[in-house]
C-alpha cells in the first residue's frame, strides 16, 4: 500500500483490490503523523496564485482572479491586489454563515440557547463559550468540512449548560452527537488551518 497527497491536497491511498477497508484504515492511521506533517506544510503558507488549490469547507477550490472575493462551483475568486486580506474577509463571512446555521439548527432542535456569535482570528482554539453564552469561533473554521463544524457547534452549545469539560459535559455532547469522539479525532487532521493566514 502507498500513501500520497495530490496537488489538490487530497489524500490518496493505493492498495491492492482485495485489501479489506479495515486494513486500509489501519494503514492510514499508522501514517497519521506523516500525513499531518505534510498537510501542514502544504497549507500553512497558501499559494495565492491563479490556479492554486485552496481547501474551503472541506472541498478544494481553484484560485482565480476576480473583482471581489467570492466562491463559485469549484473556484474561489480573489482580487489581484491584497489577496490574503480579501480571503480572510471571505472566510469570516463563510464561517459566520455556516456556524450560525449549525448553532441555530441545534438550538431549535434541542432547546438550547446562545446570546451572541462572534467570528475571531483566534489561532489557539476553534471556538469558545463565555459565561454569558457568547459563542466565538475562529474564522479558520471555514476550512473545515460540515461534520466537523457541526461538532464544534454542539461542543460550544453544550458549554452553555456546563462551563467545563466534566463527565456531565461530555454526556451532553454524546446525547446529541454519539460519534463525537471520531469527529474530535478527525479535527486533529486540520491543525494546519490554525497556522494558515
Amino acid at each position: 500500500m502507498s500513501l500520497s497527497i495530490s496537488r489538490k491536497g487530497e489524500v490518496v491511498v493505493r492498495a491492492p483490490f482485495r485489501v479489506p477497508d479495515g486494513e486500509i484504515e489501519k494503514f492510514v492511521l499508522r501514517h497519521e503523523r506523516w500525513l499531518k506533517r505534510h498537510l501542514a506544510k502544504k497549507w500553512a503558507t497558501p499559494d495565492f496564485s491563479d490556479g492554486a488549490p485552496l481547501p474551503i469547507a472541506g472541498r478544494v477550490y481553484q484560485i482565480r482572479e476576480g473583482a471581489r472575493a467570492r466562491l463559485t462551483e469549484g473556484e474561489v475568486f480573489l482580487p489581484k491586489e491584497d489577496r490574503e486580506e480579501a480571503l480572510k474577509n471571505l472566510l469570516r463571512r463563510i464561517a459566520r454563515t455556516r456556524m450560525k446555521g449549525f448553532l441555530d439548527g441545534m438550538c431549535a432542535k434541542h432547546l438550547l440557547h446562545y446570546t451572541k456569535l462572534a467570528i475571531t482570528s483566534a489561532r489557539g482554539r476553534w471556538g469558545s463559550c463565555s459565561g454569558k453564552s457568547h459563542i466565538s469561533f475562529s474564522f479558520r473554521t471555514a476550512f473545515l468540512p460540515d461534520d466537523l463544524c457541526f461538532y464544534l457547534a454542539v461542543h460550544e452549545l453544550c458549554h452553555t449548560l456546563h462551563m467545563d469539560h466534566s463527565a456531565a459535559f461530555w454526556r451532553e455532547v454524546e446525547s446529541i452527537l454519539p460519534d463525537y469522539k471520531e469527529r474530535r479525532r478527525a479535527l486533529k487532521g486540520y491543525l494546519w488551518a490554525m497556522n494558515c493566514l
